[in-house]
């Protein structure tokens, strides 16, 4: 594969595998695809912007005559497809955008690598289409019940994990009943460098600097795993280079933990950075370690939202065993690398917080 088309480039996770890509392959083709929505920001994608073999498009993917035009203008060897609606609070306070983008969305770009990629005309090498999905399409688990597999029923419980699930579902049938190739990864929770301040991690993490509440869903005892970006843009890769084409693979990071540990941690490791950086108090003066108390006095318990799911987790023995992949980021190393981006990157997340 030598020229990829990024939908959602300019996103959290795009814009982190158009970096890593750009790293692994510098002499590849990047087409990035972004509409530049709320969450997309085309300053993730700044430091490519000046090679010759690095394109952006601001464009819709539900635009299927703008897919064709790059696919064939280009000579796409394999469409990477981030771009979704994908904030669980947004789907339930306005689920229509998460239909459009994400069942309209990617039915639009299913249907323009059929109509390039399978004219038999036109004789072409191999494709791919890779799909990327999340673990929320499963449901919820309990405590006890074992992590989800590539066999789990799909159970989704939010307008978004819906949407999800449809396109799944659609990516699959295009295998099954045209031939398009396809791989599907099913990732859990993303964390690191470039992700959207509304999202657990970095919301939190910009709230404690600005020294506003951070407020807790329920008890805070609902488990995710959470997964270091960069391990997920290896993961993609392995998908995409070694995973046979219609399969599904799922991509954990093999750190299972609790809202309220998470943010527990994300303060306690925020306040050791304060102890040992006394630059930080002038910087954030409002931030509770700057005036001597701990940030985990910002947490507050709110009602929990409609649908909450108890617990997420990923067994990924197959993705493993079938393509060799191992996570490299533990979550101690992980959140530090991306408490360091934050803290190096005010400018960057500063200009996001009052995005809609």
């Amino acid at each position: 594969m030598s020229a990829l088309l990024i939908t959602g480039a300019a996103g959290f996770i795009g814009a982190n595998f158009a970096h890593y890509w750009r790293r692994e392959h510098p002499d590849d083709l990047i087409v990035a695809l972004d509409a530049l929505t709320y969450a997309g920001n085309r300053q993730n994608l700044t430091d490519l912007e000046d090679a010759t073999n690095f394109h952006f498009v601001q464009g819709n993917i539900c635009d299927q005559a703008l897919t064709e035009q790059l696919l064939r203008g280009h000579g796409i060897d394999a469409i990477v497809h981030f771009a979704a609606e994908s904030h669980v609070d947004r789907s339930i306070t306005g689920p229509d955008a998460f239909i459009e983008t994400n069942i309209t969305g990617t039915h639009s770009l299913l249907k323009a690598a059929a109509a390039v990629w399978l004219d038999k005309s036109s004789p072409h090498s191999d494709r791919l289409f890779q799909h990327i999905s999340t673990d929320e399409v499963y449901g919820s688990l309990g405590p006890e019940d074992p992590p989800f597999t590539e066999d789990t029923h799909y159970a989704p419980n939010s307008p978004y994990a819906a949407s999800k699930a449809a396109a799944d579902h659609l990516v699959r049938a295009y295998h099954q009943t045209f031939g398009l190739p396809v791989v599907t990864s099913n990732c859990s929770n993303n964390y690191g460098p470039y992700q959207f301040p509304e999202k657990l991690i970095p919301l939190f993490l910009t709230n404690i600097l600005a020294g506003k509440p951070l407020p807790v869903y329920g008890d805070g005892r609902q488990i995710r795993d959470w997964l270091y970006v960069e391990d997920h843009c290896r993961a993609i890769e392995l998908c995409m280079r070694k995973g046979s084409r219609g399969e599904t693979y799922n991509v954990g990071g093999n750190n299972e933990c609790a809202n309220i540990d998470l943010i527990n941690q994300l303060c306690a490791s925020v306040d050791q950075r304060f102890a040992g950086d006394a630059t930080l108090a002038s910087r954030y003066p409002h931030a509770p370690p700057a005036k001597g108390a701990a940030s985990s006095t910002l947490i507050s318990f709110v009602a929990d939202r409609p649908g909450h799911d108890t617990r997420y987790a990923i067994n990924a023995g197959k993705i493993a065993t079938k393509l060799g992949y191992r996570p490299q980021h533990d979550f101690a190393t992980g959140l530090a690398s991306t408490i360091d981006w934050y803290l190096a990157n005010e400018n960057w997340w500063a200009g996001l917080k009052d995005r809609k």
